[in-house]
């Protein structure tokens, strides 16, 4: 699996960077969580600081475009992602249980 950045764009207000990447895949879309923890290791960042958005693969394609959000703490990334977005991305809630 390799990814490329298309684009990055910075948000100060919300201690985050808005990130759009290519990913190029041999066999089927790869998990949610594997594209976190491949795109987090590619820029160097824990795996809670690291929200996936979407992933779009056009049918028959081994090529996926898709949208993340890197946070600057996990506390960030708690504070102002929404709780089924944190459990669709196995992040541990203000509540722990994730």
């Amino acid at each position: 699996m390799d990814i490329d950045i298309l684009e990055e764009d910075e948000n100060p207000m919300l201690h985050r960077t808005d990130v759009r990447f290519e990913l190029t895949h041999d066999e089927a879309t790869p998990s949610r969580l594997s594209v976190r923890d491949s795109l987090a290791a590619m820029l160097n960042k824990d795996a809670e600081e690291v929200v996936i958005r979407t992933l779009d693969t056009k049918f028959g394609m081994r090529t996926t475009i898709g949208t993340a959000r890197v946070y600057d703490s996990p506390e960030d990334t708690v504070e102002i992602e929404h709780e089924y977005v944190l459990e669709r991305n196995k992040i541990a809630g203000e509540e722990g249980d994730a």
